[in-house]
Formats: C-alpha cells, structure tokens, sequence
C-alpha cells in the first residue's frame, strides 16, 4: 500500500461519519458502548491530521509540519493509552471495573510524561518524510529513564490488554485485530511504526463499524444489545 496524504484523507472521509453513525446508534441501544464505539471518528480525526502533514510537508510548510505532526502525536501518546482503556472500563460489569481502571491509571500517566514534553521542546519531535511514509521520531522524557523498547511494551500492554481482557466476545476480536496490526508492523514497518500502527488501527476500525452498523443485526453467536 502506498502511503500518503491521499490515504489519510480517505480514512478519514470514511471513519468520521461512519464513527458518529457508531455513536448515535449506541447512545440509543446501549450507552455504555458510546465511549468504544467512537474509536472510529477519533482514529478518522488522527488521519485527517497526518493528511494535514503530508501536505505541510509537500508544500515546505515547516511550521505547519510541527503542529500537524503534534496533533497527530497527541492521539498516539495521549488519546490512545487513556481512552481505549476507559472504553473498555465502561463496556465491563461493575464486579471487573476496578481491574480496568489500572491501565487507565497506567495509560494516562505514560501518555502524559510522553506527550507534554513535545510542548515544551521545540526538537523533541522530528518529522521525517520517507519515500512512502512518515517517521515521527526524536526524544521521549522516559529515554532517560528506561530503554525505550520498556516503554512501547507498557503503552501496548495498556491499550490492547484491556481489549483482550474483556468480558465482551467483540471487544476481544478488536483486540486481536489490534495484535495483528502490532505483528505486521514490527516485521515489516518498524521503520515508520508510529504512522504504519495507526494507520493499520484505523483500517480494523472498521469492524467496530461493522459490529455496530451492520454484523450485529444480523449476528447469531454474539448477544444482541440490550436497551440501556
């Protein structure tokens, strides 16, 4: 696949409505998926940002680079690590919720000492433009503290253990699905990991959509939702 703002733009053509059709379905069937089923439009907004960097890059825009490339990074390092964990604390019975809350804790911390650095250094955050990528590379505030491969287990711990971990058979597929695009990536993307992984997350966004627009009607293994 080619990657390039073209990409970005039509994943996010795609995933913003069907992510706000997601969210108006489930605030009237069952409200405690609103906060999973908005996984879409929030992965459709992170591209319409990435898109908004290949064209800063294209057009010399170094300014614009910088910001698009922060907005960007705010998804990866802060969106991610807290909201997919409170979306699955919301999907869980109340006797499970306190074990979610851990990644939660876990996730907004790390997201935190991650992201907010970039704000206060200019040249933390250095966006590189490949032949059919993008590299966001530069300095993390825990390089000083622990091996950086420590810390990309801990953000992916954070974000797809509670997907597998959860109670509700759906969740655990999109969890899988979110493994496999963590596999694919480290043996043949490492060297755009942060672009390819997103990008890859998005595209298995897309059977969130299909769970609640169109499979789960029609399901004969999966329970039905409930009013809630």
């Amino acid at each position: 696949m080619c990657f390039s703002a073209e990409v970005s733009f039509v994943a996010a053509a795609v995933l913003i409505p069907a992510g706000v059709a997601c969210i108006y379905q489930t605030s009237k069937n069952n409200r405690k998926f609103v906060a999973f089923a908005a996984l879409p439009m929030l992965l459709g907004f992170q591209q319409l940002f990435e898109g908004f960097v290949w064209v800063s890059g294209e057009g010399g825009y170094t300014h614009w680079v910088e910001r698009m490339s922060l907005a960007y990074m705010f998804f990866s390092w802060l969106a991610w690590p807290i909201w997919i964990p409170i979306s699955t604390y919301f999907v869980e019975p109340a006797s499970r919720k306190p074990w979610f809350l851990v990644p939660v804790v876990l996730g907004s911390m790390l997201g935190a000492l991650q992201y907010f650095p970039y704000l206060a250094h200019d040249n933390w955050l250095v966006t590189r433009f490949l032949d059919h990528a993008i590299s966001y590379e530069g300095i993390d505030l825990l390089d000083f503290i622990v091996p950086r491969p420590f810390t990309y287990t801990v953000y992916l711990a954070v974000i797809i253990g509670p997907l597998l971990f959860s109670s509700d058979a759906r969740v655990r597929i999109f969890g899988v699905l979110v493994s496999f695009v963590v596999v694919i990536t480290y043996l043949f993307f490492s060297y755009a990991y942060v672009s390819v992984f997103c990008l890859g997350g998005a595209i298995v966004s897309l059977y969130i959509v299909w769970m609640f627009l169109g499979g789960e009607k029609d399901s004969q293994v999966l329970p039905k939702f409930s009013k809630a």
